[in-house]
C-alpha cells in the first residue's frame, strides 16, 4: 500500500526553476560579468553568521 503525500514545498521543482531563470539572466553574459553577477548576489543573499 502506498501513501501520498501532498508536499507544500517541493525543493526539487524550486531548484531546477532558479537553474532556469538564472541560466537565463547569464545567457548573454561574458565569463567576466558573470563572475560579478554571483560575486554581487553572493554577498546579498548570505545569511549573517552569528
Amino acid at each position: 500500500m502506498r501513501t501520498t503525500i501532498k508536499k507544500e514545498f517541493d525543493a526539487v521543482n524550486y531548484m531546477r526553476q532558479e537553474r532556469d531563470r538564472i541560466s537565463k539572466e547569464i545567457a548573454d553574459m561574458t565569463h567576466e560579468l558573470i563572475k560579478e553577477y554571483f560575486a554581487q548576489r553572493r554577498s546579498k543573499e548570505r545569511i549573517p553568521s552569528r
